[in-house]
């Protein structure tokens, strides 16, 4: 079975990883995705424990068309029933790259039509769409004069995790949470901090992955449950391995806020989970911090200031990198920011720089490798 793990840009190399693990076969990274083949049981694993994938597809139809009448008999041809009850809701959203078509609404609507019109003809009915919570979700990806059209396996986006309560300002994605740990390399024996934790994001991300929970562990419903071949023992068997594997000994991962609202959707979410006595978290002003190790990791995301003044926040970053260079020495320091200017007022040098996307916003994931004394008295 062909499948695609689509993601955000920046995470492709991680993913593939992810899936490598999983037992996945013929990866390629891909643009903001990566492909891979696998069997049923893979399907099902994948969209449970993959921690940075945004959605699981399966392409199952791909053809060439030039204008519109070749997309309505291209799409015509194809047997929808093997995917489609007429008892069934669907919808179709619609990714395009092309010359020859340029609005994905009308790529989409012609693509509706055809597969309504096939039913009609078959059987004097037709399914019905539905765009919030379709039964079956077919995607159409359009490169040039090539379609590739795959039945969506995930339904909602596997960014929702269950644990967000409350809206916050500006959360971090769950998905670019979970893949800016697995790009640090931490590991559960190491002490983690982030010390402007925001709605608890991170702690939440690494939380699951120190207990080997997997992301999707409360999720109730998915897309290829609606599949003509969808197996539930087989499902269920999956999910009782998953769970059986989780383990929550050993958990040092400590939070910080001065924002109480935070720190209380932070609890909220730690409750939620069941993690709120494995995962120590406070109301506290970040100069105030101090770690209670002497080596660790420390990740965060602070503002990056759309809405403050230049002075402040390069005032607030240099008050980082002064607090870090003090009182973190032994730690790595991960800063995750989109105010490049900023991340300068840091005053260290960064020994890794990756790029990551939140949101809209290119931002530069940063590792500063913190000693007692210099560098060069450390070699």
């Amino acid at each position: 079975m062909k499948l695609t793990a689509k993601t955000f840009q920046g995470l492709e190399n991680v993913l593939a990883k992810e899936l490598e693990l999983l037992g996945a076969e013929d990866i390629t990274i891909l643009k903001r995705a990566v492909s891979f083949s696998g069997n049923k049981e893979l399907l099902y694993k994948s969209n449970l424990h993959l921690r940075t994938a945004l959605r699981i597809l399966h392409p199952i139809y791909t053809f060439i068309a030039t204008n519109e009448n070749d997309l309505y008999k291209k799409v015509s041809e194809f047997d929808w029933s093997a995917y489609l009850k007429l008892s069934q809701t669907f919808a179709i959203d619609s990714v395009v790259f092309s010359d020859y078509f340029t609005h994905s609404k009308y790529v989409a609507l012609k693509c509706k039509d055809a597969i309504v019109d096939q039913f009609r003809d078959k059987t004097g009915k037709r399914p019905s769409i539905e765009t919030k919570t379709p039964d079956v979700q077919f995607n159409v990806h359009v490169y040039k004069d090539e379609f590739t059209i795959s039945i969506d396996s995930s339904g909602d986006s596997l960014h929702k995790r269950g644990y967000r309560n409350s809206q916050h300002d500006a959360p971090l994605n769950e998905v670019l949470a979970a893949g800016m740990l697995l790009l640090t390399g931490w590991e559960k024996s190491i002490p983690l901090i982030d010390p402007m934790c925001g709605s608890g994001t991170i702690l939440m991300e690494a939380t699951m992955i120190a207990c080997n929970m997997p992301p999707q562990i409360n999720r109730k419903t998915y897309g290829f449950m609606n599949w003509n071949d969808y197996e539930p023992e087989l499902w269920n068997k999956v999910y009782e391995d998953a769970k059986s594997n989780i383990d929550k000994s050993e958990i040092n991962i400590t939070g910080g806020d001065i924002s109480r609202r935070s720190i209380d959707i932070s609890k909220e979410s730690l409750i939620k989970f069941g993690f709120h006595r494995d995962v120590r978290i406070n109301k506290i002003s970040f100069m105030d911090f101090l770690p209670k190790s002497s080596t660790g990791m420390l990740i965060m995301n602070p503002p990056y200031g759309e809405r403050q003044k230049e002075d402040d926040i390069f005032s607030l970053y240099k008050n980082i990198g002064s607090h870090l260079k003090q009182n973190f020495a032994g730690f790595d320091a991960w800063i995750l920011s989109s105010n490049k200017d900023a991340l300068k007022f840091i005053g260290l040098h960064p020994s890794k720089k990756l790029t990551l996307f939140n949101g809209a916003l290119e931002c530069k994931f940063q590792k500063f490798s913190l000693y007692q004394g210099s560098l060069k008295q450390k070699k």
